[in-house]
């Protein structure tokens, strides 16, 4: 008894100690094109879902009007662009990334679902405004107003459906901002 008492501590002493070992020595797959540590995926995305579930606003405050849509299309071109891809033009980095930035103007294999279309549109304002840790999605909740965030989150769950001319000319990056103008520093 005392024999499987003592390997019962050393087990549970022993494990921690390898696991830091493993991890101390740089071991752990951390570069983009390593593979998955095992359960990776379950580990992340069971708890992102369940919390998405149960903080995720229910009701959009706005409507997904036209207005709304063209809004919406300013700023993904804006914010969202350069990680997610414009309509027939993906992003450039976003394949390299892991995870990889999903393209939110493509349909999926085999699939009539475009981007996250199939998500309700609470949950794409949640990961909009919280972002998700170890994925590149950054929080917008302080760079976007609420409004801006619905604007958006409507939008992409439009965007298998047809959406305005107006929206649609942005989102396939016919629109572009013009140049930023700096005035030039005063003088001393």
């Amino acid at each position: 008894m005392g024999r499987i008492v003592l390997g019962i501590i050393l087990g549970i002493v022993l494990a921690p100690v390898v696991l830091l070992a493993w991890f101390r020595l740089g071991h752990p797959p951390v570069a983009v094109a390593d593979p998955p540590l095992p359960f990776e995926w379950w580990i992340t995305h069971v708890p992102l879902n369940a919390r998405i579930n149960r903080e995720k606003p229910t009701v959009p405050p706005i409507q997904g009007d036209e207005d709304n849509f063209v809004a919406g299309a300013g700023i993904y071109r804006d914010q969202c662009a350069a990680c997610h891809g414009f309509y027939g033009k993906p992003s450039s980095f976003a394949a390299h990334m892991y995870p990889i930035a999903p393209p939110l103007w493509e349909k999926h294999q085999d699939s009539v679902v475009v981007g996250v279309s199939d998500d309700l549109p609470g949950e794409t304002f949640w990961k909009v405004a919280n972002g998700i840790r170890l994925s590149g999605m950054p929080a917008f909740n302080r760079v976007l107003t609420e409004t801006q965030i619905w604007q958006v989150s409507l939008l992409l769950a439009n965007a298998d459906k047809p959406l305005p001319p107006a929206a649609l000319a942005i989102v396939r990056g016919g629109q572009t901002l013009a140049a930023p103008q700096f005035a030039p520093a005063p003088k001393p």
